[in-house]
């Protein structure tokens, strides 16, 4: 049998890493982690982009104010208290006491509201969240003559203005922040929109986009940015006890075969939730005598998202057969190895505001009867994913290959992942995949994904990109935000998802389990349902 020659170097790659690993000496203080992407920058407060790299990095440098517990509810993180006044329009957060930021400055509520003055002075993508884009008022245009040739109607975006959540910041002592908001209902709007936000100390802004500084449970030293490699240290001063281990390693490797081949000799010691290889690779792990595999019920969401303003997909029967053309369970089941769970809402199970909507169970004789009702006559639609993901590669190909078995024309485009966010926040793209992080843990994200106020444009959000426009949903999910009741709010949610998923222009595919692969010297290996990396911390390490 004669190799290919992608093959012999797979084989040449593991056996010279096997090799030389025999004459490596382990630093037994190191944990290296790695990182499936690269990131384009520590400072998320300021970025004008998502990254995803960046925020797995920022939960080890920093703390919030607040943080999700295991039940996704709102608790305090540097706040060791939060309290709301009668009228519901004040917020103090009383700090915790013994915080210090990694140079030794005790923590303060100066510093908390620089930070915030920071975000909303910067105009990053993470400040858009604080603020509501309403419709300016305009007086009606004069119609333009008949006969005039430049009289054709241009459509343009609605001009907004910006209207924030926070009226005002108050620091009335060194450990307490009082914020005050302009209704009651943005209580819960701003608790979520905090814990995306890493407290830094005051005058430090400057510094965080190379030497980045927190109160977190470690501390930056290095950072090569030819290699993609930082370099971190434990805080052993840190408030909430030191981590367990002396220093981390955290090593971007995109490529599956360099991962394996690094997790088989000892040149990464753990990969959490590495979606650069598939799940035949990873249960293939699990059976080496170096590797462990620890898996848990996880609650991000795999999605694909249909751009319902591009011809075809514009007609919902054709989003519909699409969404019956898809056999979820068989994907989990054969592809992901039981890996992951069949999805049928953005939000976790685990949610309290979870309903399941319309339920899209494969069906393709429905789907072969929805494209014929629509008309469809093979025009072809383009799928659009990050290159360079086996993982995704793989099932990408899959739902490929359903959709065109019940009449649908779907063509694969890969393109690099920097390129494509841009496409996205374009609407350049009909069909798209990926997967939301955290951000679907709370009902609240239904605002950003599916009103029309969030359609990606000059002001607004980054995450309706399937341009979805829905006045009955707009109506929901507003009042369901702004109501103080968690029962009224529940029914609203409801309702707002039983009509976005009747429209599909998302389709919850599962929910990836979190999967850790780590040599057998790592113990204490408990991630969380987000599957964020806070955990290493606790893991230990053994001789």
């Amino acid at each position: 049998m004669k190799l290919k020659p992608y093959v012999l170097l797979s084989i040449f790659t593991l056996l010279f890493g096997i090799a030389a690993s025999s004459c490596r000496p382990r630093d037994n203080g190191v944990v290296t982690v790695a990182l499936p992407e690269k990131f384009t920058a520590f400072d998320t407060i300021t970025s004008t982009n998502s990254d995803a790299a960046a925020e797995r990095v920022k939960n080890l440098l920093f703390n919030s104010l607040v943080k999700k517990d295991e039940n996704f509810d709102y608790v305090g993180e540097l706040a060791k208290d939060i309290k709301t006044s009668e009228d519901g329009l004040s917020i103090t957060f009383v700090l915790r006491d013994g915080v210090k930021f990694h140079n030794g400055k005790d923590l303060t509520s100066e510093d908390v509201k620089y930070t915030l003055d920071t975000l909303f002075d910067s105009k990053g993508y993470k400040a858009q969240a604080f603020y509501d884009s309403v419709p300016v008022e305009k007086p009606a245009a004069k119609k333009p003559a008949a006969d005039n040739e430049n009289s054709a109607a241009q459509t343009e975006a609605p001009e907004t203005n910006q209207v924030p959540h926070i009226t005002s910041i108050e620091v009335p002592d060194a450990k307490t922040i009082v914020i005050k908001i302009a209704r009651p209902s943005l209580k819960t709007t701003l608790l979520s929109n905090l814990v995306t936000i890493p407290i830094i100390p005051k005058d430090s802004a400057v510094r965080q986009k190379e030497s980045p500084l927190g109160s977190g449970p470690f501390k930056f030293i290095s950072f090569d940015s030819g290699q993609n490699i930082v370099e971190l240290a434990a805080n052993a001063d840190y408030w909430d006890g030191a981590p367990k281990i002396q220093r981390l390693r955290l090593k971007t490797i995109t490529d599956a075969n360099s991962l394996q081949a690094e997790l088989q000799t000892g040149g990464v010691d753990i990969a959490p939730n590495p979606n650069n290889i598939s799940a035949d690779t990873i249960k293939s792990l699990s059976e080496s005598p170096n590797l462990q595999v620890v898996q848990s019920e996880g609650s991000n969401i795999q999605y694909l998202i249909l751009n319902v303003k591009t011809p075809v997909l514009d007609d919902v029967k054709v989003r519909q057969a699409i969404a019956y053309s898809i056999d979820r369970q068989k994907i989990v089941n054969d592809l992901l190895l039981g890996q992951a769970k069949v999805a049928s809402s953005v939000l976790p199970t685990q949610s309290w505001a979870y309903t399941p909507g319309t339920q899209y169970n494969y069906d393709p004789a429905k789907a072969k009867q929805l494209l014929a009702e629509a008309g469809y006559k093979g025009e072809p639609i383009v799928f659009k994913f990050g290159a360079g993901n086996l993982a995704v590669s793989q099932y990408a190909q899959i739902l490929q290959s359903s959709m065109n078995d019940v009449g649908l024309n779907i063509r694969i485009e890969t393109m690099d992942v920097n390129v494509l966010r841009k496409k996205l926040a374009q609407g350049d793209f009909e069909l798209y995949t990926g997967v939301w992080i955290g951000g679907n843990q709370d009902p609240i994200f239904f605002r950003e994904l599916f009103t029309t106020a969030k359609i990606p444009g000059p002001t607004a959000s980054c995450c309706n990109r399937g341009r979805y426009s829905n006045p009955a949903v707009d109506e929901a999910v507003t009042s369901a935000i702004e109501t103080t009741n968690k029962e009224e709010a529940k029914q609203l949610y409801k309702k707002a998802w039983d009509l976005v998923s009747a429209d599909v222009p998302l389709l919850p595919l599962w929910y990836p389990a979190n999967v850790v692969v780590a040599t057998k010297r790592v113990g204490n290996i408990h991630i969380n349902p987000s599957g964020d990396w806070g955990f290493l911390k606790d893991v230990t390490i053994s001789q």
